[in-house]
């Protein structure tokens, strides 16, 4: 591809239809709107989702489940990734740093991959796989507030 070959996209040269331009046009008068009705009118706005009276659907289908206020998401980090970054001392303010984490979300450490260096590892929250390979490499977990 080069700049001779380059073409604009389909309909990127058709005009705007003009409404309301006279008989001539083929779209004077009603303006496309028709004659009578709701959305004939002026300044007629209708909500999202409205269906002429008729119960919209988000209102028909069945709600499920429940959202729990107060649930606390976490920034997960694999155990593999901390291998990688080659410290022993690993903190929130190291992951952060080395981009492993972006968000100020509280830090869980989950237990994916192997350790095969001590680490002293300071976190939120440890799954159970993570806490038993790092103890297992010779390492400690200490659990942050």
């Amino acid at each position: 591809m080069n700049l001779s070959t380059i073409r604009a996209p389909r309909k990127a040269s058709e005009k705007k239809k003009r409404v309301g331009r006279g008989m001539g046009s083929g779209m004077g008068k009603t303006s496309t709107r028709g004659h009578k009705g709701q959305r004939s009118r002026s300044g007629s706005r209708l909500l999202r989702g409205f269906e002429g009276g008729q119960m919209p659907l988000h209102r028909r289908l069945p709600k499920r489940g429940f959202t729990n206020i107060f649930r606390e998401e976490y920034a997960v980090v694999n155990l593999d990734r901390l291998e990688a970054l080659g410290e022993t001392e690993i903190t929130p303010e190291v992951l952060k740093k080395a981009g492993v984490v972006h968000t100020k979300k509280p830090i869980k450490i989950l237990g994916n991959g192997e350790l095969k260096t001590a680490l002293t590892v300071r976190a939120h929250k440890f799954s159970k796989t993570a806490q038993e390979k790092i103890t297992k490499a010779g390492g400690k977990f200490e659990v942050l507030q």
